[in-house]
């Protein structure tokens, strides 16, 4: 790989792009990410892992269509999901390289009050319901549900990071890896 690589982020939320660019960075000290504006072509509130792993992958081929000098497109595309122990939200994270390569990552879940699940229900996007029940404003391009509920004890970049990294491992270690 260049010593420089350039990962282009579905999206131009600036907690994504930093989440990527810590992650990248971890394992290439120099990488660069640019944000790009793209759409998940899913719901713009998905309740399923096929949807939200979908709406990560769309984005992720987007952001490096979009981006000739990228090496990486990356996609995030958060989510819930509706069980019999209540809502969950969690997020799904794809990775593709020009050789047609995908790493796939998601974050851990957590439990999300049951008014906040009761207005996603009702149709209103997670943030929307965020901001309604804490009487915020754009929470979803701060802190989100997760750094409200956990005091800022874990914030979204927290929450994706990982989820980034585990995506990135085919890239890191491809010997180790079957091409998808």
């Amino acid at each position: 790989m260049q010593s420089t690589p350039l990962f282009a982020v579905g999206s131009e939320n600036p907690v994504k792009i930093n989440c990527v660019a810590e992650a990248a960075q971890a394992f290439w000290p120099e990488a660069r990410t640019v944000g790009v504006k793209t759409d998940s072509g899913v719901s713009a509130q998905p309740d399923s892992d096929h949807e939200m792993f979908l709406g990560a992958l769309n984005r992720a081929r987007q952001a490096l269509e979009k981006s000739p000098e990228a090496q990486f497109g990356v996609g995030l595309e958060g989510g819930t999901l509706d069980t019999e122990d209540g809502m969950w939200a969690y997020a799904w994270i794809a990775v593709v390289d020009r050789k047609g390569r995908l790493g796939k990552g998601q974050s851990g879940r957590f439990l999300l009050p049951e008014p906040i699940a009761q207005l996603v229900r009702e149709g209103i996007e997670l943030g929307e319901a965020d901001d309604r029940f804490f009487g915020r404003s754009n929470s979803k391009q701060q802190d989100g549900a997760i750094g409200i509920l956990s005091d800022g004890v874990v914030t979204r970049l927290d929450l994706y990071k990982p989820a980034v990294i585990f995506a990135l491992l085919p890239f890191v270690h491809p010997e180790f890896y079957e091409p998808e």
